[in-house]
This record gives C-alpha cells, sequence and structure tokens, in this order.
C-alpha cells in the first residue's frame, strides 16, 4: 500500500529535500507552499500527478488552507504523515530593536500555521494510524542574542508536539519534535533580507547540515516500527557545540 505524506514548505530547502527522499522510497507527497511556481516544477521533477500533488496557500491563511486539503483528490486525501515544515525567522537584532510585524509574522507562521494545519489533519491521521513531524530547533532549547520571538516558537513547537502525544494516546498516531542546528538554506537569506555577506559568513567553514541530512532523519523517523516513537531529536554539525555563558561586567 502506497502512502501519502504531506510536507509544507516544501517550495525549497527541508521540505523539497524531504519531498524528493519519500518520493524514493515509494512514498507520494502533497507538497505545500506559496510558490506555485517552484512546486509545479517539484512535482513534474517527482515523477508527475501520480506521485506528488502541490497545493500552493500561504500558511498564515487558515482559509486558504482548509480550502486546499478539502479540494486533495482522492488518491492523496487519506493522510499517513504530515511533515509541518514550513516556518521562518526575521531579523537578527535585540527585542528592543525589534520590528514588531516580524514577530507577528514569525507567530502566525511558526505557531499557527502549523497548529491549524495539525487539526485539519488530525482526523485523517487518525483514520491512517499515521504520523505528525514537527520542525523546531536548537534555539527551543539553546537561547542566543537575536533569537528572542523566532526562538520562543520554537519551544512552542517542541512543546506542541509533546503536548498532542498525550491527547493522541491509543489512537496509533505518533508525534516527533525534531529540533535542527546549523542548517545551509534560504532560511538565512530570508531572516537576513537577502544577505549574502551574512550567509556566507555564517555557513563558511563550518560544514554545516544539509537539507538532505534533515530530509533523511525525518525519513529515518517515519520509516520506523509503528510501536516506537521518537519524542524529540535534535541535530547539529560536529563543528557546532555550545559556548560559555555571556556575563556583562560594568
Amino acid at each position: 500500500m502506497t502512502k501519502n505524506a504531506l510536507i509544507t514548505g516544501a517550495t525549497s530547502g527541508f521540505g523539497a529535500a524531504m519531498a524528493r527522499r519519500f518520493v524514493a522510497e515509494g512514498w507520494n507527497v502533497i507538497i505545500t507552499g506559496r510558490r506555485a511556481d517552484r512546486l509545479a516544477g517539484l512535482v513534474d521533477e517527482l515523477g508527475g500527478a501520480s506521485r506528488a500533488h502541490a497545493l500552493a496557500f500561504d500558511i498564515s491563511d487558515k482559509d486558504a488552507m482548509a480550502a486546499a486539503i478539502d479540494s486533495l483528490p482522492a488518491h492523496f486525501a487519506e493522510i499517513d504523515l504530515l511533515v509541518n515544515n514550513a516556518g521562518l525567522a526575521l531579523g537578527t537584532k535585540p527585542a528592543q530593536e525589534c520590528d514588531l510585524t516580524d514577530w507577528t509574522t514569525m507567530i502566525n507562521t511558526n505557531i499557527t500555521g502549523l497548529v491549524t494545519m495539525t487539526r485539519l489533519l488530525l482526523d485523517r491521521l487518525i483514520a491512517r494510524k499515521g504520523m505528525i513531524v514537527n520542525l523546531s530547533s536548537i534555539a527551543a532549547n539553546w537561547p542566543y542574542p537575536g533569537g528572542n520571538v523566532y526562538a520562543a516558537s520554537k519551544a512552542f513547537v517542541q512543546q506542541f508536539s509533546l503536548g498532542i502525544r498525550c491527547d493522541l494516546q491509543g489512537t496509533g498516531v505518533r508525534v516527533t519534535s525534531i529540533g535542527p542546528g546549523l542548517s545551509e538554506s534560504e532560511f538565512t537569506l530570508v531572516r537576513t533580507g537577502g544577505n549574502k555577506d551574512a550567509y556566507d559568513k555564517l555557513y563558511g567553514g563550518a560544514d554545516p547540515l544539509q537539507p538532505e541530512d534533515i530530509a533523511e532523519t525525518v525519513y529515518w523517523v517515519a520509516s520506523l516500527p509503528g510501536h516506537v516513537n521518537i519524542n524529540t531529536l535534535e541535530v547539529m554539525p560536529v563543528s557546532q557545540s555550545w559556548s560559555p555563558f555571556a556575563i556583562h561586567r560594568q
């Protein structure tokens, strides 16, 4: 029996790599994102309409999301895996200098969009004894200057994952939160407003995680036997670890 995975934020980075990984293993995928042209190109790459189906919407638009899910053709209507990958960070300034609009956008995307998608698909996932994988971040546990709302939103994702796992006990639905560390993708270009110098400085010489590394991790978690649940998982490149506490001195 072919399984269906719905992957949000699949126009680039982690999401696109996940779609490729799951299709390579015989799954069908529903890929979502705002950029319809990129989704269409990925559908073609993955084998066309028999293997992949694109849903174009903004993850912060509840009505558009619900309408898109309701429009799924019968071939894709049953969902075995939801990967809540869509998310973003905006800005690196300290809280007192941040743009409130950026904070609201992160909350609407990383929190509200994720919980909305989860709730819209829960009945389908329960019917299939499926699985939810939520993309959090090491920022959920390890704060850093400029992380403020982004880090808080990822802490929510991690705790939400544990909370719904409690609620879904007895349904057969598995829930996992995965927290990547330093990972090379468009994420940093979005965060810095397209600053390529900042991108190069962050990743240069660091041998960071690649989207394929996270796709492999998600696939591994999803391919475990049905009685095995990975609750939370942090993934860092070997080059990344922890620093001493910052101390301000007079």
